[in-house]
């Protein structure tokens, strides 16, 4: 049986298993017994990928199916610092996982190039979990904090999504904010106003929920180890509606 490597967001980890990609986030969302339920995202990472960091082979020799022939769900290779371990060439398919277990696959894609002047909102995932705002685009903002640093704060690589900010991204002050599904909005546009005093980005919650409304993806979700930096583009709406139906439609329950 086919042993596949897999890079969880939620939580940061290098899981080794059996499942395939669709039948290991029904896994890791639901659970064995469909009893508990939440979001997850992983990359699939290439099977051949070796690290000194890891040690891959003792997982992939425990990763055996059971004496009934059922698959081995998981073994867990590290849960501390892998991104900064892991090179992004190593990197595959990245999986969105509902909490009620659908899984929808992107591609990577081109960064993008475009810079509308608006403000930001920043949902990092690995290796912290903060909610920020920045007048700084994906670009410059993952190199605020890594390889160029503004501030004391520097990580060796992030994984991060950038979250619609409807109206509020050109008026924070009085832009309409009921299309917003957040329950944080009177604080979200406070930290929004303060950047018109001339901070880059601010603070909105240091640890935040990893969770996150996938219909809120504005562009899709970027994921850098030092200067490698490389972007998923999330699928539009109507291509969401369209083709991956069942997924759609549980990620908006």
């Amino acid at each position: 049986m086919d042993v596949h490597l897999y890079f969880s967001l939620i939580p940061e980890a290098l899981i080794a298993s059996n499942l395939s990609p669709e039948q290991f986030g029904q896994y890791y969302a639901t659970g064995a017994g469909y009893k508990s339920k939440g979001q997850c995202l992983f990359f699939e990472v290439d099977p051949a990928f070796r690290s000194d960091y890891f040690d891959i082979p003792t997982a992939i020799q425990r990763c055996v199916p059971s004496e009934d022939g059922s698959p081995k769900h998981s073994v867990y290779v590290s849960v501390y610092r892998v991104l900064e371990h892991l090179p992004i060439a190593a990197l595959g398919r990245l999986y969105l996982t509902t909490a009620y277990g659908h899984t929808l696959g992107l591609e990577r894609g081109e960064l993008p190039a475009e810079k509308d002047g608006c403000l930001h909102l920043y949902q990092d995932l690995v290796p912290v979990n903060s909610l920020v705002v920045s007048h700084l685009d994906p670009v410059a903002f993952y190199q605020s904090v890594t390889i160029h640093p503004a501030k004391f704060i520097r990580f060796p690589g992030l994984v991060f999504v950038e979250l619609g900010l409807g109206e509020l991204a050109n008026d924070p002050e009085n832009g309409s904010a009921n299309d917003l599904p957040y329950s944080y909005i009177h604080h979200l546009r406070e930290a929004l106003m303060v950047l018109n005093t001339g901070k880059d980005s601010k603070m909105v919650h240091r640890v935040h929920s990893m969770e996150f409304p996938y219909r809120m993806v504005k562009k899709g979700i970027y994921v850098g180890n030092g200067k490698d930096l490389v972007f998923y583009p999330m699928l539009s709406h109507q291509e969401l509606r369209d083709k991956h139906t069942q997924w759609w439609r549980s990620a908006n329950i």
